[in-house]
């Protein structure tokens, strides 16, 4: 049975930067927590970075800075580097990540002006895990998922 690796915050736990989460109510969702197939996962929690924290985005140059200005890239590549340890770990090959987080978007993030400017992007956990041959899915592709993990 294929192990998924899921965005912490779309389980319900309150670890986004705002101390909140973005729970994602879906039948497919409920069914692999019961089947015990959902490892939950934070990056950025990972990564060391506490709850609450700064709203960061990735820069021009591919460093993440938060809204104060601080650097915070090492946080978040260490948090990246677990994430694909976990998966090799467990032989995952595929996760469900949040969009549009400078960890976990898979299609879009924030431009890094802090303006609340979307782009076409990934995050650095979901690039680290698409670059070794992991696929990625947002919460907006559980459907495309399912077709892979059946």
């Amino acid at each position: 049975m294929n192990k998924i690796l899921v965005s912490s915050c779309l389980l319900g736990e309150p670890v986004r930067y705002d101390g909140s989460s973005k729970p994602l109510l879906h039948k497919l969702l409920t069914l692999w927590q019961q089947q015990g197939r959902i490892i939950s996962f934070c990056p950025e929690v990972a990564g060391g970075l506490p709850i609450p924290r700064d709203a960061a985005e990735i820069v021009s140059d591919g460093s993440v800075l938060t809204v104060s200005g601080d650097d915070v890239t090492k946080e978040f590549e260490l948090g990246a580097k677990k994430a694909l340890s976990i998966c090799t770990k467990n032989q995952i090959k595929f996760a469900l990540l949040k969009e549009g987080s400078p960890s976990c978007g898979r299609n879009e993030i924030y431009d890094g002006s802090h303006q609340g400017v979307k782009v076409s992007g990934l995050g650095l956990t979901a690039k680290l895990l698409e670059e070794n041959g992991i696929r990625v899915f947002s919460e907006n592709q559980i459907e495309s998922l399912y077709l892979k993990v059946i």
